[in-house]
């Protein structure tokens, strides 16, 4: 009886094992389909994108942006007018992975400041890269209407 039980734990505890593995697999979170064209590569998951020149926050799950307005947190699809002709695609994007981290924006303003006005290199965003992770992006998923968006390997 003991030759058959040894043999049947052991068999348990690989199929235990196995789950377990095929489990944390499944939990990775990837949203590089939800991610605007004019978002930064690398990422295959984003929460947050931290606009430091405008100090505006962009939530990508909800595709909506977040900024303030008359000390209030305004949660919208688009900018408001005062940002109209504001370069989404040209100006630097922080990716930002903590929950609602503009409710401590004065902690990522001073943080990321740097990035204020930005003169360095420019980051390589989703529309103009050759990651075959992006490729499948259509013409107009822009997620505000900001500039056009446009397949990889189309340029201007």
């Amino acid at each position: 009886m003991k030759k058959l039980i040894v043999p049947f734990i052991l068999i348990l505890a690989l199929v235990g094992s196995t789950e377990t593995n095929a489990q944390v697999r499944l939990n990775v979170n990837v949203n590089i389909g939800n991610q605007p064209v004019w978002g930064p590569v690398g990422y295959d998951y984003v929460e947050y994108y931290y606009l430091p020149d405008i100090d505006v926050w962009y939530n990508v799950p909800n595709r909506q942006y977040i900024y303030l307005d008359g000390g209030r947190w305004i949660f919208a699809a688009s900018l408001p007018g005062r940002y109209r002709g504001f370069d989404l695609y040209g100006s630097y994007k922080v990716v930002v992975n903590d929950p609602r981290p503009y409710l401590r924006a004065d902690v990522y303003r001073v943080k990321y400041k740097e990035y204020k006005g930005w003169k360095g290199p420019r980051q390589v965003i989703i529309r103009d890269s050759r990651d075959v992770r992006y490729v499948q992006r259509h013409d107009n998923d822009n997620h505000n209407g900001q500039g056009r968006g446009k397949k990889k390997g189309h340029r201007d």
